[in-house]
């Protein structure tokens, strides 16, 4: 035997043992690299996905098996494994031979010095197990779906509606606070249904007046109105073949709404301007954070309109409900956050409990904005709470007695704010120059910048 083969055979003889050794655990195990296609999948995974998994999964991408959101481009698992880090208990659906399996990753990369014994291509590993097909039963393990993540039962709950609505084209009417992911849960939707290589088409309820949105959603012949110099096609014939997506469909006029009813009902519109009946084949997403039954009653919204939206409701619950979600989130934002400006960094222990304890009323838009503002003024490699912008209850009685010089009765500044004289006092002296400041009153840098905004200095 040649000496090549004696390495070919040392080598398979390795992954047996290895892939016994995870087999006996419930586990399959899949190296990757550094392109994230697989070199090897262990033969584990036949025997609970069925004969050919692990020849099916040679070779092939990991965002085709697992998914773009875990591992396409700025994938929450690509980004942690590129930037050195290990995530565990991930949850994915395996999707191979047609088929799809509900399992739990996790990941890390690959030690240096170990090419002796492995294939020195594999930059990655990966390590599976089935996991239990009832959604309602989390493993406490985040999920990633279109943009989203989550672990709470009942996110886990509408990535399961997700999944059911996918294969059909019932209207769905999505309903949440502003920042849950709204437009995202309807992409998510579309990227996952036979729609899914058709357009996704966008419009806003409550950007433009009446008489341009009906243009906007229906489009308009030459002449129609003033300014209208040529015909127009509407969202409603650009998204035939595709995905319209209602955005604030709360906040339709009445006379869009008739309109807007009679396409959900028949499939037919004409542009404004013209008389020709026009057909449209678009599936219809609608969202709103505004209680359209209450606006029903209100006489501000259609009854009719609102039970055709509302085939299938999908209800985003805001983020101080599910809190089991907002470590995952956070984690996800970071590693993509810091991945765009080439950093790698972690949360201290005491910015996670401030993460978790505050409500985001602005839900996970807001989280991101200040997870954006610490990565822009954090200068090392981990975010400590004085990174955060203003959050509540963040060290405002340290602030406070740094600033003891200043008197009791502020003064008021600029946009009615009241500001007190020894912060005035010290910047002047100081020329305005925030480091040199905030070390003479004994704060930090961002405490300053914290001040000054409060009282209308900035």
């Amino acid at each position: 035997m040649s000496a090549g083969m004696e390495h070919v055979s040392e080598q398979q003889v390795g992954w047996a043992a290895v892939s016994a050794a995870f087999a006996a655990l419930g586990r399959a195990f899949l190296c990757v690299d550094a392109d994230f296609r697989i070199v090897h999948a262990s033969e584990w995974l036949d025997r609970v996905f069925g004969d050919g998994t692990s020849t099916a999964s040679q070779e092939q991408r990991l965002q085709d098996l697992f998914g773009s959101d875990l591992f396409g481009e700025g994938g929450v698992l690509r980004v942690a494994l590129a930037n050195g880090e290990r995530r565990e208990g991930w949850r994915a659906m395996f999707a191979v031979n047609e088929a799809r399996h509900l399992v739990s990753l996790s990941v890390a990369p690959f030690p240096r010095g170990l090419d002796v014994a492995c294939d020195p291509r594999v930059a990655y590993v990966l390590v599976v197990r089935p996991s239990p097909q009832d959604r309602d039963d989390p493993l406490g393990a985040p999920l990633a779906m279109g943009g989203l993540i989550a672990r709470s039962p009942s996110m886990l709950q509408v990535f399961g509606l997700v999944d059911t609505v996918r294969q059909t084209d019932a209207t769905v009417l999505i309903t949440g606070e502003s920042g849950t992911g709204k437009e995202l849960v309807a992409r998510a939707i579309h990227d996952q249904s036979p729609r899914g290589q058709g357009p996704f088409v966008a419009v806003s309820g409550g950007a433009l007046p009446a008489e341009l949105l009906e243009s906007e959603m229906f489009g308009h012949t030459r002449g129609a109105f003033t300014g209208a110099v040529r015909d127009r096609v509407g969202r409603f014939e650009a998204a035939s073949r595709g995905t319209l997506f209602l955005d604030e469909v709360g906040d339709l006029p009445l006379s869009v709404q008739v309109k807007l009813l009679r396409v959900l009902q028949d499939g037919t519109f004409e542009r404004v301007g013209e008389n020709h009946t026009r057909k449209s084949r678009a599936r219809v997403i609608a969202a709103t954070n505004l209680d359209l039954a209450r606006a029903v009653r209100e006489g501000r919204f259609r009854s009719d309109l609102y039970f055709r939206l509302r085939v299938v409701p999908i209800a985003i619950p805001p983020l101080r409900r599910r809190r089991e979600d907002i470590e995952p989130i956070a984690h996800a934002l970071l590693a993509r956050i810091g991945a765009r400006h080439g950093r790698s960094l972690q949360f201290s222990p005491d910015t996670l409990r401030v993460l978790l304890s505050h409500d985001w009323p602005g839900n996970v838009r807001e989280l991101e904005n200040a997870i954006e503002f610490a990565v822009a003024v954090c200068d090392g490699q981990t975010v400590l709470p004085d990174h955060l912008p203003d959050l509540a209850a963040l060290d405002l009685a340290a602030s406070d007695a740094a600033l003891h010089e200043e008197p009791k009765t502020p003064r008021e500044f600029p946009g009615g704010r009241a500001v007190s004289p020894g912060l005035r006092n010290a910047l002047d002296a100081h020329h305005w120059r925030r480091v040199e400041t905030a070390k003479a009153l004994g704060v930090s840098r961002i405490t300053l910048w914290r001040r000054m905004r409060q009282a209308g200095l900035l």
